[in-house]
């Protein structure tokens, strides 16, 4: 089992920055790749972005495409995503993931999830 915790959420102004942090522990391991999506009220979950393990490439979805930057410190087993220029539009409950497979952008096929973290953008 991977346990999955995120933080860094908060509210902040259309052109702000925050940047989100999710520490894994358990069963963790580099070869995971680790990915963020983002649930909007009466949305479905949508993927925003993922990085494999070593090699680290990077996916992302092409809406957040120069503005979000995920990253991993597999020594702190910790996965980073820096997000700038925040819209309104990216307003959601944002959730950590991990599978021990290849990446894709279909929420129900990755293993384990965090508990989420709200990311509010005011206009």
């Amino acid at each position: 089992q991977v346990q999955l915790v995120e933080s860094g959420g908060g509210s902040v102004q259309a052109g702000g920055s925050l940047r989100l942090s999710c520490a894994a522990s358990g069963r963790t391991s580099s070869n995971y790749v680790m990915g963020w999506f983002r649930q909007a009220p009466g949305k479905e979950r949508e993927f925003v972005a993922a990085i494999s393990g070593r090699p680290s490439f990077t996916y992302y979805k092409d809406s957040v495409k120069g503005r979000f930057t995920i990253s991993r410190d597999n020594a702190k087993n910790t996965v980073y995503l820096q997000m700038s220029s925040l819209k309104p539009e990216d307003t959601a409950v944002y959730y950590c993931s991990a599978r021990d497979k290849v990446v894709v952008s279909t929420a129900t096929l990755w293993d384990y999830w965090g508990q989420g973290t709200q990311v509010t953008v005011s206009s």
